[in-house]
């Protein structure tokens, strides 16, 4: 895919970057003003109780990419902006592209896995206890059960959304999610992995209102190396805002399925 120009790129992600290198700009001179200073759990954690929301377009595309029908432009996510495939995986994920209106498996109702769920166009809330996460997507009423009580991944086994044990280094929630069944993709480009991927994402609250969100992917039988993601999650702060009904069906798809659209 070309490069995409600064006058391709649309006022709201350019909005988005500045907020974002704002938020973490006195990180850079060691100003103490970026330790967190918001609320705090009984057990001493950062809160992140509330309901949280990307605002990129990493869910059609995780690299740059310009706009089409369907498709907002976007700066992509990944360090380099390189995904470091194998060359059998490269031709893959370019099959993947040509064919996405029919085999994107979220198109096809099925859940789309992590770290997709979370740059989703959807919000979704946190739930945090003692010794859990819970996060519960509006896309398809999916929830996600998130670990702290210190135990171990299970016997291996194939999740949709992996199974995922957490804990706190600091400030940062550290989340380790394998046992994935490969069915997933990274986005609605075709960009996917397979059931050997492991996840490691690190939630770091840089305010009571953003927190800088950083996944590391890995999976030595699609890529080359290990490589990342970063994007903020930012608080949702409408008073009357509600996680809503998202129902995927199958046959109301069909259409969609047919068009240059994008995510439903």
């Amino acid at each position: 895919m070309p490069p995409i120009s600064q006058r391709e790129l649309s006022d709201d992600n350019v909005r988005q970057v500045v907020a974002y290198l704002e938020s973490l700009s006195s990180s850079a001179s060691g100003s103490t003003q970026t330790e967190y200073d918001g609320p705090r759990t009984p057990e001493g954690q950062p809160d992140l109780n509330g309901i949280w929301q990307v605002l990129n377009s990493a869910a059609w595309d995780i690299r740059a990419h310009n706009a089409q029908d369907g498709v907002p432009a976007g700066l992509g996510v990944i360090e380099d902006n390189v995904i470091p495939y194998q060359a059998w995986a490269s031709a893959q994920q370019q099959e993947n592209y040509a064919n996405r209106f029919t085999a994107d498996p979220v198109r096809q109702c099925f859940l789309p896995g992590v770290p997709r769920i979370t740059y989703m166009p959807f919000p979704f809330r946190i739930f945090q206890t003692a010794d859990h996460v819970v996060m519960t997507y509006e896309f398809a009423h999916t929830v996600r059960i998130i670990y702290t009580d210190g135990s171990a991944h299970p016997l291996p086994n194939d999740f949709w959304m992996g199974d995922s044990r957490g804990h706190w280094e600091g400030d940062t929630l550290v989340v380790d999610t394998t046992h994935f069944n490969g069915e997933t993709w990274f986005d609605a480009a075709g960009n996917f992995h397979s059931n050997e991927l492991h996840v490691v994402e690190r939630y770091t609250p840089t305010s009571s209102y953003h927190i800088d969100y950083e996944v590391t992917i890995e999976d030595p039988e699609v890529f080359t190396r290990p490589w990342t993601m970063r994007m903020p999650l930012y608080r949702r702060i409408d008073e009357a805002l509600q996680l809503l009904d998202y129902d995927c069906v199958d046959f109301i798809l069909e259409s969609a399925n047919r068009s240059d659209g994008g995510v439903q």
